[in-house]
């Protein structure tokens, strides 16, 4: 059985000693450990657009982002992006979202046409938010939460519970945005600034609190380390059990009869960490990015390991594995396949990204359970040959998952389930991925979605830092024009600190006789009725519980998604939230909440 068609491609990258010292490489390269913004809830018709990519293509939950991506929200549509452990950003309809930039302590958005709100209730020290709009900047360095709105030449920025900011804009002096404030930006030529009291919280504030307070207090948090994305998503489609060996591990509530991991979604190319996995369940991040996947009893569970003090994301946690022309014709692929394995407690990964160092050398980064080879365990120092490593699952009935070779990285994968008969139909691979990347790589999904307006895309903002893309791993026709241009920013210099005396102009709080001017009424967008969606002929893995349609701008704000309470669980079963959500008194006695 020869796999040399399927080893070329990674021979160049592997290291020839074949034995590694387990803790020869304990983190990854400075700048690849930082955990990528996600795509955390959709709602409607929402398109997604990766530079290099050959058009828009329908969203996909927990995608992650990379510098240039773009997401735009059609009408009746919404869309939640998760930024850090206890941070969000959320756009409305008809709103047009870019990430330019994503550094260990910055992070650019980019908004031509539309709203969108940053509720950040934790922001460290010494980072920075940057939200560039066509006629104005807003640099944030201080939680709070935010709202932004940019209709045509008017942009509109709100400051609500502690927040502040500054403001940017081109011919004038930078200027602070006080708490509880709205400044209206209008013009771009010549801009000008108007400051007002914050406008009252309306249902779509109201429904932001209540999101955001449902995501950070699930009681998930317990049993995962600070700093995991996603866990929101594990109290509503999950249970958490206690059980020997793995101590506390997480079951999901419903998946389909031979489901294994890292089996329905498709993989993509992240321009930072190569390959990644992409799962469609709503709760399909944490479970595919941190932790090792075990199997008790004929039921998969995740296990995320003893707590540590920082977690580390990886693209995704399997083992790869070249599939020789015999057993690919056994299993009904044909032709030349690529599988792969999730891999079992206290494994290690042999990264496919990063410097060369660090390819291939077995990883325990953000792994804070015992370290096992061949189920044994070892220590730190333990020379481990990574040739003869086999991977526990490889064993676990119709665990491993196999695809043909053209189809992996071009959307939805449609994988073979099998079990070898034997570990040497499989070989490992430990380095480079044999498979090459294209267009069709860079899109979780494919299909016909909505375009944002031509307006919208072609409008040009403000910004102190250029995008930064990092290159593509295939060569660019040069010929060939993108379908989607984006026009590139105006760079103006990064906002120093006002001087005393630069703050908006404005009436003092409490002084007496004078009364806050209230700003105008905003623009509404477009209202569509909501058409309600045909009843799918198959049935998919549980989707997320949907976002509540764009609210009116009056009475009672939408509640969270519900948590489920699972009957029948064994006795020793964790159940981290009650079945019926408890109302939270609003606070100060204000109504319509906080402000």
């Amino acid at each position: 059985m020869s796999l040399t068609w399927l080893k070329a491609g990674c021979a160049a990258l592997l290291m020839s000693a074949g034995a590694f010292a387990t803790g020869a490489t304990e983190a990854a390269p400075p700048g690849s450990d930082l955990t990528p913004p996600r795509v955390s809830l959709l709602d409607g018709n929402v398109s997604f657009w990766r530079p290099g990519a050959e058009d828009w293509a329908p969203a996909q939950i927990n995608t992650p982002l990379a510098a240039g991506d773009a997401l735009y929200a059609g009408e009746r549509a919404s869309l939640e992006i998760q930024v850090g452990p206890r941070a969000f950003v959320r756009a409305r309809e008809q709103t047009q979202l870019g990430l330019a930039n994503f550094d260990a302590d910055f992070m650019q958005f980019n908004v031509t046409e539309g709203e969108i709100a940053l509720d950040l209730r934790s922001l460290p020290a010494g980072h920075t938010v940057e939200l560039d709009t066509p006629n104005a900047i807003f640099t944030i360095e201080h939680p709070g939460y935010y709202r932004a709105a940019v209709r045509d030449d008017v942009t509109r920025f709100t400051t609500r519970r502690g927040g502040r900011a500054l403001l940017t804009v081109a011919g004038r002096p930078v200027q602070t945005i006080s708490p509880s404030e709205e400044v209206i930006v209008r013009g771009a030529a010549a801009p000008t600034v108007e400051a007002y009291v914050a406008p009252p919280l309306d249902a779509w504030d109201r429904w932001n609190y209540a999101r955001t307070d449902h995501e950070i207090e699930a009681l998930s948090g317990r049993y995962v380390a600070t700093g995991v994305y996603g866990v929101g998503a594990l109290d509503d489609w999950g249970t958490w059990r206690v059980v020997p060996v793995y101590g506390t591990v997480w079951v999901p509530a419903s998946v389909a009869p031979g489901w294994v991991p890292y089996s329905t979604g498709s993989w993509i190319w992240d321009p930072y960490y190569g390959w990644t996995w992409v799962d469609d369940a709503p709760w399909g991040w944490a479970p595919f990015h941190y932790g090792r996947w075990v199997f008790i009893s004929g039921y998969w569970a995740w296990a995320p390991g003893p707590v540590i003090a920082k977690p580390v994301y990886a693209p995704a946690l399997v083992a790869f594995f070249a599939v020789g022309i015999n057993v690919s014709v056994r299993i009904g692929i044909g032709g030349p396949a690529i599988s792969w394995v999730a891999l079992g407690w206290g494994e290690p990964l042999r990264p496919w990204w990063g410097a060369p160092g660090f390819i291939g050398v077995p990883w325990w980064g953000g792994w804070g359970g015992p370290r096992m080879v061949n189920n044994v365990v070892v220590e730190r120092a333990t020379i481990v040959n990574v040739n003869t490593i086999v991977y526990a699952h490889t064993a676990t009935p119709r665990a491993v998952v196999a695809v043909g070779e053209k189809q992996f990285g071009s959307g939805r994968i449609r994988g073979t389930q099998f079990s070898p008969a034997d570990p040497r139909e499989i070989e490992h691979i430990g380095g480079a991925h044999p498979a090459r990347a294209g267009p069709a790589s860079l899109v979780p999904a494919r299909g016909a979605t909505i375009r944002p307006p031509a307006a919208a895309s072609s409008r040009q903002v403000l910004a102190t830092r250029p995008t930064r893309q990092a290159p593509l791993p295939w060569p660019q026709a040069p010929a060939v024009k993108p379908r989607v241009a984006t026009p590139a920013p105006r760079i103006v210099p990064a906002p120093k600190r006002p001087e005393a005396g630069a703050a908006l102009p404005r009436p003092s709080f409490g002084e007496k006789g004078t009364e806050r001017p209230r700003p105008p009424p905003a623009p509404r967008f477009k209202e569509t009725p909501r058409v309600p969606p045909a009843a799918s002929q198959s049935t998919p893995p549980r989707s997320a519980p949907p976002a509540p349609a764009r609210p009116a701008e009056s009475g009672p704000a939408p509640r969270a998604p519900a948590a489920r309470t699972l009957p029948g669980r064994p006795a020793n079963e964790l159940s981290p939230r009650h079945a019926q959500p408890t109302s939270r008194p609003t606070p100060q006695g204000q109504p319509g909440g906080r402000r």
